[in-house]
This record gives C-alpha cells, sequence and structure tokens, in this order.
C-alpha cells in the first residue's frame, strides 16, 4: 500500500508472468496503471493486452480478470477509500488506516 486516505487508496503490486487476478472486483472506482511489463485483461469476455503507461478504469462492482503475459507492475487506485459496502456491518473503516509495516512520508 502506497497511500491510503477517504479519498484513494493507492496499492503498488508486482505480479509474475502468469500469474494472475480471478473475477476480481471491488466496491469503489478503480483506476489501474501498468507502470511495467504486459498484460492481459478480461472484462465480459473481452480481453486486450495492455503495454506499459496503459490506463485502465473500471466502475464500482465491475468484474474483471488479470493476468501478467510477462512480469508486471501496475498501480491500483481505488476511490474513494472505502467505497459503500467495502466493510460489513461492524468492521473497522478506518479510511487511513495502513499495515504495520507501511511508512508514509510527505513530499518535499
Amino acid at each position: 500500500m502506497l497511500f491510503s486516505r477517504p479519498e484513494c487508496r493507492a496499492v503498488l503490486l508486482d505480479l509474475q508472468e502468469g500469474e494472475e487476478m480471478r473475477d476480481h472486483r471491488v466496491h469503489e472506482r478503480a483506476i489501474v496503471e501498468v507502470v511495467s511489463g504486459r498484460l492481459e485483461v478480461t472484462v465480459d469476455g473481452d480481453s486486450v493486452e495492455c503495454d506499459a503507461g496503459t490506463l485502465l478504469t473500471f466502475e464500482p462492482g465491475e468484474t474483471r480478470s488479470v493476468r501478467a503475459l510477462t512480469p508486471a507492475r501496475i498501480v491500483l487506485l481505488l476511490a474513494p477509500w472505502p467505497g459503500d459496502g467495502h466493510f460489513r456491518a461492524g468492521e473497522k473503516t478506518d479510511s487511513e488506516r495502513m499495515p504495520a509495516n507501511a511508512t508514509a512520508h510527505p513530499l518535499r
């Protein structure tokens, strides 16, 4: 996780060749940037291959799958964070919660 605030959560993901995220969906708008490598992205049975520099957007709840055709790095932005319905009733919903091993530093 790179950043987490109510406006947006940013996550960096490294995928090995052949690794995939099958039928994935989130409650937030998802924006995916392919930083390096090559991916195959499938939505509603239609697939497209994406090189570094590709920017994809998905509506909240839209189902997609992602498969790395080569080792790939992606940045996933989820906005707003968390989206309606992301947490179950009674779950902790701290939008700025970061993993224990994460650090955040202001840009100068």
